[in-house]
């Protein structure tokens, strides 16, 4: 029996799928009011993929990325060229950060965190970030919420909740299924891991394209955070 890939062998797999397919960031609303927010600076993006949450800060900020991914670090420089931007693009694990403590103003992390399979990586994660912020500074942490609906094979709408904390969600690529491996996190959960790690939190909210007046069931929790001095 062949092994499992690993998840990184998983991203390398699909990032040129990922690339065609989600070409623009799902979360740019939510990107280019940090962009208005935040101005200029300094900005690491944690987990950057092909690069497509970069775009919103392009012409004000000098960027950096980091990801465990060589083929979708290939497709971000791919990514830059054709958006005419420049990112210093890193091999790295979000949990071990290759910079010096406070080098950057501002941060960003969309649909990263989930995919650290230990508490360790997840605690570690927060703590890299909090280590490589300039005090006062802030980030953007995006993922996917416990708590989300989702139809359940013909057994009508569920929630994450009664799969467990972890799961493997499938990704089609050709003929073969691709799993990658996700910790569900629930609002009050991913507050507290901040907290804990040394944050103040500062808003935690769903998506823009959220509808409805509860936030708790949103598909994915977006957190923004700031170091404090």
């Amino acid at each position: 029996m062949r092994p499992m890939p690993t998840l990184r062998e998983v991203y390398d797999k699909i990032a040129p799928a990922r690339y065609n397919l989600r070409h623009w960031s799902r979360f740019r609303p939510e990107l280019e009011a940090m962009a208005a927010k935040w101005q200029r600076g300094r900005l690491l993006n944690l987990g950057c993929g092909h690069g497509a949450d970069f775009l919103p800060f392009k012409d004000a900020f000098e960027l950096y990325g980091v990801d465990f991914s060589s083929t979708m670090l290939e497709l971000s420089r791919k990514y830059a060229g054709k958006f005419d931007f420049t990112a210093n693009l890193v091999q790295a694990d979000v949990s071990r950060l290759p910079f010096s403590s406070e080098s950057f103003d501002w941060a960003i992390s969309i649909a990263t965190y989930h995919h650290l399979e230990s508490q360790e990586a997840r605690e570690g994660a927060f703590t890299e970030l909090r280590r490589v912020l300039k005090p006062g500074g802030e980030a953007l942490i995006t993922v996917w919420n416990r708590w989300q609906p989702w139809w359940g094979g013909g057994r009508g709408m569920n929630t994450f909740w009664f799969r467990g904390k972890e799961g493997a969600v499938p990704w089609q690529a050709g003929n073969e299924t691709l799993y990658r491996y996700y910790y569900f996190f629930s609002y009050p959960e991913l507050e507290k891991l901040a907290r804990q790690t040394g944050f103040r939190v500062l808003k935690s909210f769903p998506e823009r394209s959220y509808r409805f007046p509860v936030k708790f069931f949103s598909r994915n929790i977006c957190l923004l955070v700031k170091k404090a001095f």
